[in-house]
């Protein structure tokens, strides 16, 4: 039995309980059961992470079993696509198994339940069966063909068998308790007829069992110890019981051990929707371009927008193991995937929005390859060369005619820096008939240690390759988006939930891979998409640097809603230092949300601001992380680096505070 208990979930504690009354250690063993009917989404990764977690944890198998009981909806393209994805998460199975492998001896069973009295065939229409089963507070009654005789029982289910019945004429129902408490042992159904072909065992059968009675036969046969499900199972808990305390008298002998269910809190991400059912719609009515839209939620979605293995694990283990359902903001998934690609992503240069800007003393013919680090957070990254010349391109936003204090980006008289480059200076601006700016004309000087706020990145316009840029944004509006009784969750659809761009990006990206994955600077994080090739470079967005969904999320009317930061009418950096006492002492998903509103608040904060707050003591480790967030923010926005600055980074780093040292790291 493991000896370690102190940080233990619940599950967990169930079977260290078991381990200490007597289970045998080699007998544990789990299963992850999708139905091969859809892709899996990240809520799946769930359910995955907890069944391989506890199979790495105890050194105990775990199969992949696929409950294949209905072929009108499963496809084989289903169960590859799972395959791969379990796979590609980075968790090994024991067996690959199907619940379709066990038919005959289901089947069996079954047969004998109906000689023992405990199943019947009902030959109603559906309709009356469910005007006889009650409501969970009045009780079903009996139905006229409960108490067939088992002589008669028999032959007709293997006229079933034999498909001699039709769809819908005939059903096996186990016979429990039409009055139970509980609606689902209301005499639920085993079989039905279903003359569908299957994906694996082709038109052997055309009647197919139910998925409770599958299910928890499956885990029986295959001697699953700990039988783990999401919460909406714990009412076929107790049917889930009665179905293996049948069987188990028949085969006992050979299946000597009874699976436990257990239940924990399904994954439920804000903005998003977890039914493959409504996934599939968005599929069928094409607002996505299908199961692996980047838009999706679905593990092929993720993977091809960007998201990693680990960024996905680390998401699940922050989110934990808990036996109420809540709802996890999806900016926890898209911290995780930050977090992740800042150390393993190498920076380049790409203009999304450019506008020309020629710098007017620089000779025209000369080109000059400059050094250019490739990650800060990874020294064996190493360093590129990137041509600078003449004409450039910038983006459009990073250029204003006049502009206020805290603009600190290039301005007409104004002085910026260029990322590897030089400082440059805009002396003039072209405009067309319509009074738009179509060209920045610029002087430049080669004293590179000259102090200026602002750090731009560019391309060379010569050298500069054209790519497709997909910019992906929440497929919904709303924060749950299928649970709103009066309106449908397709009304959410975001109507800008794609933007695609004509960008330019550095030469070094000429021969980038599919999947290879980097951080555009000053823009965000993006990946070689599958459509890319040699003639057309393709990236999706993975992640913005920040998370600017705060500044466009619609505010809902609730009086129990609790006030936005921006809403409160204290000054941005005195709601900003609030933060500080509790701020290291937060949940993970907390902390997320509140460092979400210090980066919205710090955009209204001046270097004057934050300054003083340099001194802060070291025991005040809240305050310096708020602080250090905030410093992030401001030289993102272009605020240039200085000797305090420099100072204060650098003493961060050696802190013992891990949150503070992983700000710091971000931004240093």
């Amino acid at each position: 039995m493991s000896t370690e208990t102190k940080s233990l979930n619940f599950l967990e504690h169930i079977i260290e309980e078991g381990l200490a009354n007597g289970l045998s250690k080699n007998k544990l063993r789990f299963r992850f059961p999708p139905e091969p009917n859809g892709y899996l989404h990240i809520g799946h990764t769930k359910a995955i992470s907890i069944s391989f977690g506890l199979g790495e944890r105890y050194n105990a198998p775990v199969n992949l079993r696929f409950d294949d009981t209905n072929p009108a909806k499963e496809e084989q393209e289903y169960v590859d696509a799972i395959k791969k994805d379990v796979s590609w998460l980075g968790y090994k199975w024991a067996e690959e198994r199907y619940s379709s492998d066990y038919f005959q001896e289901l089947y069996d069973w079954a047969i004998l339940l109906i000689k023992d009295g405990k199943a019947y065939i009902d030959s109603q229409p559906s309709v009356a069966m469910a005007e006889q089963k009650g409501t969970p507070t009045q009780p079903g009654i009996d139905g006229p063909y409960r108490n067939r005789t088992i002589e008669e029982n028999l032959a007709l289910f293997a006229k079933m068998k034999a498909g001699e019945c039709n769809e819908g004429e005939h059903i096996l129902r186990a016979k429990i308790d039409m009055q139970h408490p509980n609606m689902l042992m209301r005499d639920p159904i085993m079989y039905r007829v279903l003359k569908k072909h299957h994906h694996r065992t082709a038109n052997d059968w055309c009647i197919y069992p139910m998925y409770d009675w599958t299910h928890g036969e499956s885990d029986y046969i295959e001697q699953i110890s700990h039988s783990l499900c999401s919460l909406e199972f714990k009412p076929h808990r107790e049917l889930y019981d009665w179905f293996k305390e049948q069987v188990y008298t028949f085969a006992k002998n050979k299946y000597p051990m009874q699976p436990k269910q257990r239940e924990f809190a399904r994954l439920n991400l804000s903005y998003t929707i977890m039914s493959k059912r409504k996934l599939l719609k968005l599929v069928e009515d094409g607002v996505v371009s299908g199961w692996n839209d980047p838009r999706m939620p679905t593990i092929s979605g993720l993977r091809r927008r960007g998201y990693t293995p680990q960024s996905i694990r680390k998401f699940v283990e922050t989110v934990g193991v808990a036996k109420r359902e809540n709802i996890i903001d999806v900016s926890l998934l898209e911290f995780c995937i930050r977090e992740d690609l800042n150390k393993k992503a190498d920076r380049v240069m790409a203009v999304l929005a450019p506008i020309k800007l020629i710098i007017t003393n620089y000779l025209e013919d000369k080109v000059e390859w400059l050094d250019a680090e490739n990650n800060p957070e990874d020294e064996s990254a190493g360093s590129r060369k990137v041509p600078f010349s003449r004409e450039l391109y910038i983006e459009k936003e990073d250029f204003k005619e006049q502009a206020g204090s805290k603009f600190f980006r290039l301005r007409l008289g104004g002085e910026v820096r260029l990322k590897n480059a030089y400082i440059i200076k805009a002396e003039s601006v072209v405009k067309d008939e319509k009074s738009n700016i179509i060209e920045i004309h610029c002087t430049y000087s080669q004293d590179t240690e000259k102090k200026v706020k602002g750090t731009l990145h560019w391309v060379s316009i010569k050298h500069a390759i054209k790519a497709e840029v997909r910019e992906y944004d929440r497929l919904f509006t709303n924060e749950a988006p299928d649970s709103h009784a009066d309106k449908d969750f397709m009304h959410f659809i975001n109507p800008n939930s794609l933007k695609i761009i004509e960008a330019f990006v550095e030469p070094s990206l000429a021969e980038a891979k599919i999947g290879e994955q980097f951080q555009f600077q000053r823009l965000g994080y993006f990946n070689v998409d599958l459509d890319s090739s040699l003639d057309k470079l393709v990236f999706n967005k993975t992640v913005g640097l920040r998370d600017s969904w705060v500044k466009v999320k619609p505010k809902e009317n609730n009086n129990n809603q609790q006030k936005q930061p921006q809403q409160n009418n204290r000054s941005a950096i005195e709601q900003i230092k609030s933060y500080g006492k509790k701020y290291d002492r937060m949940q993970d998903a907390q902390r997320e949300k509140a460092k979400t509103e210090i980066i919205e608040l710090a955009k209204n904060v001046t270097y004057q601001d934050l300054e003083p707050l340099f001194g802060t003591a070291v025991k005040k480790a809240g305050t310096r992380i708020i602080t250090m967030i905030s410093l992030g923010v401001l030289l993102e926005n272009g605020h240039e680096r200085n000797e305090d600055i420099n100072n204060f980074i650098a003493k961060a780093l050696e802190d013992k505070n891990e949150l503070l040292v992983t700000e710091a790291t971000s931004i240093k």
